[in-house]
């Protein structure tokens, strides 16, 4: 059997990006400190409000909060102020991400509320979102007016006063940081550490101090064990295998629904072939993700999709893609 560790031979650092290495840097006891210090920087707290401790909430008491799809999740912990964090790596952009990021954050901000307790009780939730691409891109004239580490929190329109502060979120647009620049500040160095370390030979002098000592040994390869390597393979590969699904349905819709426009387009206008090519390219497009996830499409499921509307189909595809099983619900 190949050993997994030859199809990455070259590795020196396993990218902190996929789910095992972010998990084993952020995610284990061992190394709790690191998220302490990341946590810390991100909210760009100041040394009189930093957090000192926190507890990894176990899988048992976690509020009932649905996971982002598509993205490297399941961070999530509590201060000893009692305060919540949900700290997610969103490798892939998807349509609506964030809607899903205010409604999962709300979701644990609700689950709180058990039966018998007041509402005084309920603690401040903080969803951080390092995310592999731009969700505010930049102008084509100008600097990006976000910043690559925003927060976000409601504000009274008129006087600009901050308020109702118990859902807040925090966003790290990787991208906007240009690789090429050495990091001067501790989150451009998170940024360079979440972004190079896989192309890396070795510690650079501006990352020679904690917590990014710390962090390069914890994704160092040479301390991988035959699971391990196992494990991250398949971390790479799902992350493979989900951007090639998102761009394989989007290309082969386009192009059922342009053949398909075409021909109906002959027969009866091009207007009504558009229409017709369209919604059959979209039930194209559902059939083959179905079989690319391993979703069986019953007799009953194939004649509901010759009766729904583009919109519905297109309501339908996108409810595939994120929960992966058939609900018309």
């Amino acid at each position: 059997m190949l050993h997994p560790k030859t199809l990455i031979s070259n590795v020196i650092f396993a990218s902190p990006k996929t789910d095992f290495v972010f998990k084993r840097i952020f995610g284990d006891e061992h190394h709790k400190g690191l998220l302490i210090q990341f946590l810390n920087t991100l909210l760009e707290l100041d040394e009189a409000h930093q957090i000192i401790s926190l507890n990894y909430l176990p899988p048992e008491q976690r509020p009932p909060v649905e996971d982002l799809k598509y993205s490297i999740v399941d961070v999530k912990c509590q201060d000893m102020t009692g305060r919540y964090y949900v700290i997610e790596m969103q490798i892939l952009e998807v349509d609506a991400f964030e809607n899903r990021v205010v409604y999962n954050a709300n979701k644990m901000y609700i689950a709180q509320l058990e039966s018998g307790k007041g509402y005084e009780t309920l603690c401040d939730v903080f969803a951080i979102s390092i995310c592999d691409f731009m969700l505010w891109p930049t102008p084509p004239k100008g600097d990006s007016r976000v910043p690559m580490l925003s927060r976000w929190q409601m504000r009274e329109k008129q006087s600009g006063e901050a308020g109702l502060s118990q859902v807040q979120y925090i966003f790290m647009e990787l991208p906007k940081y240009s690789s090429g620049e050495q990091p001067k500040s501790l989150i451009e160095k998170w940024a360079y550490f979440f972004k190079e370390a896989p192309n890396l030979n070795a510690i650079p002098s501006f990352l020679q101090e904690e917590p990014f000592i710390e962090a390069f040994e914890v994704a160092k390869t040479s301390g991988f064990s035959l699971e391990d390597w196992a494990a991250y393979e398949n971390s790479l590969q799902r992350d493979r295998d989900f951007g090639g699904i998102l761009k394989k349905v989007q290309k082969d819709g386009m192009a059922a629904g342009m053949a398909a426009g075409i021909a109906a387009g002959r027969a009866a206008g091009m207007v009504a072939g558009k229409a017709e090519g369209r919604t059959e390219g979209l039930r194209e497009s559902i059939i083959y993700l179905c079989d690319v996830l391993g979703i069986i499409i019953s007799i009953e499921q194939h004649a509901a999709l010759e009766k729904m509307e583009p919109e519905e189909l297109l309501i339908l595809r996108e409810r595939l893609k994120i929960q992966r099983q058939w609900d018309l619900a």
